[in-house]
């Protein structure tokens, strides 16, 4: 079942006097199915970070349709925006944008105390969540009290927390060290496999290995994509080390050996 459908995505920016038109997106198309794992990839400056935030609701297209579930995000009013946003959608962002000042439960606990649910109903959530996650021992301590790898989880657990049709995923190993890294990419896959749909930005090869698809994003359009279905670790990650050769050098958009790519990126026979 498709749980996110891209139409026709374009945003353009304008520069503070006017004087000059700067186009981040140009007639993006895709579509994500409910319990894919994707991520993005471009370099920096491809359009990558604004698709994400348009599809995140924090930022407007200049035309096109984003329909989450049948329901088109671009046309919700905004003053309706934060809490479609809280109901629907989960955050994991690279510097964890945890409160200092609130233990790891209270920032577990935010978007539905924004929410207003009961207390019991809070306690009843978490507790299944932070066992997988492995941070029952450290709730209580304070983000400046423990290490990035366990920020990281409590804000995993944070967006898990309202069981959110999407989670979306900025940078999430960016600011941590290489076993942190591959911990929290398992656990990452661990959570797709149980049914969570996932879209993760990320310029780490490493980590788009772990997708079940790569999308890559160049000069605002989608350019090539890549499944990585029966695929090793290692093959996926060459044929990804292609592609983002192939990106920068200025290479033609069909890679030898794959399929070439019909409207909005998806594959042709």
């Amino acid at each position: 079942m498709t749980i996110l459908e891209v139409n026709n995505l374009k945003k353009v920016y304008t520069t503070r006097f006017g004087g000059q038109h700067v186009q981040a997106l140009q007639n993006v198309s895709f579509s994500v199915e409910s319990g894919e794992f994707v991520a993005i990839m471009g370099e920096s400056g491809s359009g990558k970070t604004t698709l994400l935030n348009i599809l995140a609701a924090l930022d407007r297209p200049t035309g096109g349709q984003v329909l989450l579930n049948g329901k088109d995000i671009v046309k919700i009013r905004e003053k309706e925006l934060s809490s479609f946003r809280r109901d629907h959608l989960g955050f994991v962002f690279q510097d964890f944008n945890l409160l200092d000042t609130f233990s790891l439960k209270d920032n577990i606990f935010l978007p539905l105390v924004l929410s207003r649910t009961p207390y019991a109903a809070m306690e009843e959530k978490l507790e299944p969540i932070a066992r997988r996650l492995e941070i029952t021992d450290i709730l209580n301590k304070f983000p400046y009290e423990v290490s990035g790898g366990q920020k990281q989880r409590a804000a995993v657990a944070r967006a898990l927390i309202t069981n959110p049709d999407l989670v979306l995923a900025d940078e999430p190993t960016g600011a941590l060290d290489s076993r942190s890294s591959d911990s929290l990419l398992k656990l990452f896959e661990d959570i797709n496999r149980s049914g969570q749909t996932i879209i993760m930005v990320t310029h780490s090869t490493n980590a788009a290995c772990h997708a079940s698809r790569v999308l890559f994003i160049k000069d605002g359009s989608v350019f090539h994509q890549i499944y990585r279905a029966g695929n090793s670790y290692e093959n996926m990650y060459q044929k990804i080390s292609d592609t983002l050769t192939l990106i920068a050098t200025g290479g033609a958009r069909r890679l030898s050996g794959e399929p070439s790519f019909g409207r909005g990126g998806e594959q042709n026979a």
